[in-house]
């Protein structure tokens, strides 16, 4: 008998034999798992890529999880909002009057709001968690708009528009943090199977939690009071699940908050730590301090704030490099060059964390040419990328 091997493909599974004449012969095999596996097989199919979990990143079934939840929850708080703008215009909640106020209104404010966030594209590159955030508090908050509407029906365009423009914004800045987040968990290439299936998932809980939001509408929240003590509970699991789905994702490209952990760790312990390994570490809301650890490094976003003597001087001392190093007392203010790379980056500021340690800069310079080989080695290896800096609302100078 020839070589035997089984493949499986979406459902069906076969057998083949390689015969003498160096030919194939094939055959259905019949499906005799039991019930409970085909069903958990047929589920990872549909909603996660294919190879998993060898095909994903560390992290990406949590990611998973607190997505779907998020989601779920987001449903059920869109049917309450839905039904109270319809109570707050005078009209019968059906489901086609529905369609027809939600239409109206998102096809005026909630296009001015996509435009505005729009805007803020640079910057949501360097931190998409922060912004992915940001878009659920601001969506919550159209949310919690709409559904108070009723009790102001003589304003309700105005509050119904100002939930739209929240909402518009919320949703331009979802989508277009979406691509790193999905891409930080894509090991194998398999971006576009990645998206698919996340997809999949989000939708199923859309789907569950318009069930479960049309029932609750219909029963215990079909008053004002109803919706304001059942909503605040869905909007903390909203916010909660969406912040730990960000907690999840690796990033592995250099802002200033990583950048400045990755100093400080390998300074202090003389490691670099892997994307998986920071993630929790990052500051997700409030804002990120300059890290003592590693020279307490600002970028600078206007260099009209550094006096144009100084400019100078510092273009002379720095005259080799890509950035420039301005020193206070508690900080250093970084400027950029237009064309600093990640690398030229992470080189000044393993300068500035070790120019507060010694005496002079000429002895944090040579620190620094002995450090630095080892330490970009360390990012390549840990899963880094290093020839690209990320910070939108950065300054970039040309010299």
């Amino acid at each position: 008998m020839g070589e035997l091997w089984r493949e499986r493909s979406e459902n069906a599974r076969r057998e083949y034999v390689s015969k003498g004449d160096g030919t194939l012969q094939a055959r259905l095999l019949d499906d005799n798992r039991p019930l409970k596996h085909k069903l958990v097989d047929g589920f990872l199919d549909q909603f996660f890529p294919v190879g998993y979990p060898q095909s994903v990143g560390e992290g990406y079934l949590t990611y998973s999880q607190f997505r779907a939840l998020q989601h779920f929850s987001s449903a059920i708080l869109s049917v309450f909002s839905t039904q109270s703008l319809v109570f707050a215009a005078g009209l019968r909640p059906t489901p086609a009057q529905a369609t027809v106020i939600s239409w109206v209104l998102k096809d005026g404010m909630q296009h001015i709001g996509k435009l505005v966030g729009s805007r803020m594209g640079a910057r949501m590159d360097s931190e998409p968690k922060r912004w992915r955030i940001f878009a659920d508090v601001l969506y919550d908050a159209g949310t919690a708009l709409e559904m108070i509407s009723p009790a102001c029906p003589q304003y309700f365009l105005g509050v119904a528009g100002l939930a739209n423009l929240a909402k518009g914004v919320a949703m331009v800045t979802a989508r277009a943090t979406r691509l790193p987040l999905y891409t930080a968990f894509a090991k194998e290439g398999n971006l576009s199977d990645l998206y698919a299936k996340g997809e999949a998932m989000s939708t199923l809980a859309n789907v569950a939690g318009l069930g479960v939001g049309i029932r609750l509408a219909s029963s215990a929240c079909t008053s004002l009071q109803g919706k304001l003590l059942v909503a605040p509970l869905l909007s903390v699991i909203h916010l909660y699940s969406v912040m730990e789905e960000m907690r999840a994702v690796p990033l592995d490209t250099l802002n200033a908050q990583r950048t400045a952990m990755l100093v400080a760790d390998y300074l202090e312990l003389g490691r670099v730590p892997s994307p998986a390994e920071i993630r929790y570490r990052e500051r997700l809301i409030l804002p990120v301090k300059p890290n003592v650890h590693a020279g307490s490094v600002r970028i600078a976003n206007d260099i009209l704030q550094i006096p144009s003597g100084k400019i100078r001087e510092l273009k002379h001392r720095f005259q080799s490099e890509r950035f420039l190093l301005d020193f206070h007392e508690t900080s250093t203010e970084m400027v950029l060059h237009h064309s600093a790379s990640g690398e030229d980056v992470v080189r000044g500021w393993l300068l500035a964390a070790c120019s507060s340690k010694e005496a002079s800069l000429s002895d944090a310079y040579s620190r620094v040419d002995k450090m630095l080989p080892e330490f970009l080695s360390q990012l390549k290896s840990r899963g880094w990328q290093t020839q690209l800096f990320l910070h939108g609302s950065a300054a970039r100078a040309f010299w």
